[in-house]
């Protein structure tokens, strides 16, 4: 099948929900570039987000953050995953919108921890307690998340390419985002 896309997906949601795994196979799937602010960032400076959490703190990082995804939304149509907190703020939520189309990957705090707590590369979880800060961080969002455009719940029984097919699926009802050519 050939696709369309007319605007580029974003993908949001807490860490560990799956959005760079999900948005490289819906990116393959529909023939369209993948990118991930998170990366972008990482290569513009040349550090980790770790590390520019620790240098600079995260009111700079969300600057540079909110700076990245407006220009990678001023692209052609693509698929983005973003980090964790970037959909908190209003001016990306705002751009976001404008140019593009939320997706949320929503997944149990439950699912989230197992795929998260062996991993020291988030650094909103080094704290003594990081599954209390896990929790917290859930709660906080949740209704942040629920403002996107669309939803798709995750499950632990889920591949990536089921969570993919969850995703386009969910894209096909919106023809202003995505339309298909089935002769194509």
């Amino acid at each position: 099948m050939i696709w369309k896309l007319h605007k580029t997906v974003v993908l949001v949601g807490m860490m560990g929900a799956g959005k760079t795994a999900v948005g490289k196979a819906v990116a393959n799937n529909l023939g369209v570039p993948f990118l991930d602010s998170d990366a972008e960032i990482v290569s513009a400076a040349n550090m980790s987000i770790a590390e520019i959490f620790e240098r600079d703190g995260e009111p700079f990082f969300r600057a540079r953050e909110s700076e990245v995804i407006a220009r990678l939304l001023d692209g052609a149509p693509c698929v983005l995953s973003t980090g964790g907190g970037a959909f908190l703020a209003e001016r990306n939520r705002t751009l976001i919108s404008q140019l593009g189309v939320s997706v949320c990957l929503q997944a149990s705090l439950e699912l989230l921890w197992s795929r998260v707590r062996n991993k020291d590369t988030r650094p909103l979880l080094r704290t003594p307690d990081p599954l209390g800060a896990l929790t917290e961080l859930y709660q906080a969002r949740a209704a942040t998340y629920a403002l996107a455009d669309i939803s798709v719940q995750a499950r632990d029984t889920y591949s990536i390419e089921d969570m993919a097919a969850q995703v386009i699926d969910a894209l096909r009802a919106r023809p202003d985002v995505l339309e298909s050519d089935e002769n194509g």
